[in-house]
């Protein structure tokens, strides 16, 4: 028999004021989770030399990035279910415990375990941010607090590589984990103190042929994505069979949704409302831009423009600021001055602040209160597996590019790596494009200035 949520009275609605107060520690979390990411990838060389372990390094990363992407629609479901507080507190209570494991880890096979943990943990994270924004802000004023979670991945991502240098090279590699437990434990206190969310009655049904179908699915997608070109071939058997297993997997979670009682993501989400889709195509473009930008465009100012490690952190912020601004491409030859890829890299951020707040906006908008946290954690997931398949499709543009040359070749090698991204980012603008024609068949619906009852999202849900 599945158990039931006792009754309770719904809490109060946070005041306008109060809600500023509780975003602060949402986003103190979601700045935990984005940093350690970046912290970690710096801090990895010293972490190899101490523990061993070298060709297990790259499962540091992906395990982390697996799983963050498999547990995104469970956490949003279980908000849905059981209240979206008790499980945020919870998904930062776990990040905290698996930091505090990775820092003691004494061998590479314990920190990839360990990092499974934090991951769960940072799934949670991401889909109770957006689904808390939802839960709490009127949708005309949701696109101020979600400009406030762009900053806070701008911040991560052009801070971490920067923090993660100075902690290893003054501190200790396991300080890059140890840091997040004051943070953590201060973002717990905060909200356990400040959060007050609508509670729901709602049946606890968990839905396991949806969560072990859609487990398979991302699973299969992002090693695919994670391996291909690199790994193995992309016509490569392994490649192919994974893809099929990606295919059949989302072929049997649909199926699954169809008669789940409680589905993990209903499917109604993405049918009642042509909006929500959209705006998920748009975030999937978002989340291949971030990623691809974040991680070319530092190779190309290292290798062609003569930056250092530090220096290509702090360069990119001409791209960072934008984002930051707008929510509240790359040089074309080996001659292209840095002031003229700072000039493109703006165009790049002032269009990713824009996209990411809105599309959010729109997907949020297009959904009932009842389905606000798998409506949230669809937007993480769909930016994660964005991110996902765009590092892969651009690492096999990039590596062809670099064939038949070497590091030593000198000037071939610095217009090989040239050319690899510059094509990194055509195809990139080309999907931007394909998301621009998404937008235009974008429904405009006007934003209301009250925030959804209860009682009353029930009503229109039933009605």
């Amino acid at each position: 028999m599945p158990a039931t949520v006792p009754a309770t009275a719904a809490e109060p609605s946070a005041t306008p004021k109060n809600v500023r107060w509780v975003m602060l520690g949402v986003m103190l979390a979601m700045l935990l989770s984005m940093l350690d990411n970046m912290v970690v990838s710096t801090a990895m060389p010293t972490v190899v030399a101490e523990l061993g372990g070298l060709e297990h390094i790259s499962w540091v990363v992906t395990a982390y990035t697996l799983v963050t992407a498999v547990t995104t629609p469970i956490w949003g479901k279980l908000g849905d279910l059981v209240g979206r507080k008790s499980t945020y507190l919870t998904s930062i209570a776990v990040f905290i415990a698996g930091s505090a494991l990775c820092g003691a880890a004494e061998s590479m096979g314990q920190l990839i375990a360990f990092r499974v943990i934090q991951a769960v943990g940072a799934g949670g994270i991401g889909a109770g941010a957006f689904a808390l924004i939802g839960a709490l802000v009127p949708p005309r004023e949701r696109g101020k607090y979600q400009g406030m979670t762009a900053a806070v991945m701008a911040i991560g991502t052009v801070g971490g590589p920067l923090f993660g240098g100075f902690v290893t090279g003054h501190f200790d590699w396991r300080w890059a984990f140890y840091i997040n437990l004051p943070i953590g434990l201060l973002a717990l206190v905060w909200l356990g103190w400040k959060l007050h969310v609508p509670v729901q009655r709602r049946k606890v049904v968990f839905d396991w042929p949806g969560i072990a179908t859609l487990t398979v699915s991302i699973c299969a997608l992002v090693l695919a994505a994670s391996w291909a070109g690199t790994t193995y071939a992309w016509a490569s058997w392994q490649i192919l069979g994974l893809g099929a297993a990606a295919v059949l997997g989302l072929v049997l979670f649909v199926l699954a949704e169809k008669r789940a009682a409680e589905p993990l993501v209903p499917l109604t989400v993405f049918t009642n409302h042509r909006n929500f889709p959209l705006a998920m195509t748009i975030l999937l473009a978002v989340g291949v831009v971030t990623f691809g930008a974040g991680l070319y465009l530092p190779l190309f100012q290292q290798t062609v423009q003569g930056a250092s490690a530090t220096n290509s952190g702090l360069l990119m912020l001409p791209m960072m600021v934008p984002v930051l601004i707008v929510s509240t491409i790359a040089g074309k030859d080996a001659d292209t001055s840095r002031l003229v890829t700072s000039a493109y890299m703006v165009l790049v951020g002032i269009g990713l602040g824009f996209a990411m707040q809105m599309a959010g906006t729109i997907a949020q908008n297009s959904v009932s209160l009842r389905d606000m946290g798998a409506a949230s954690s669809s937007i993480s997931l769909f930016r994660t597996l964005g991110g996902s398949l765009g590092v892969a499709v651009f690492g096999s543009l990039f590596t062809r590019a670099l064939q038949g040359t070497a590091p030593t070749a000198g000037d071939a090698y610095l217009q090989a790596v040239s050319t690899g991204t510059s094509h990194v980012f055509l195809t990139a603008a080309i999907l931007c494009a394909l998301s621009v024609l998404a937008a235009l068949f974008v429904i405009e619906v006007p934003l209301k200035k009250t925030g959804p009852t209860p009682a009353a999202d029930r009503a229109a849900a039933t009605a």
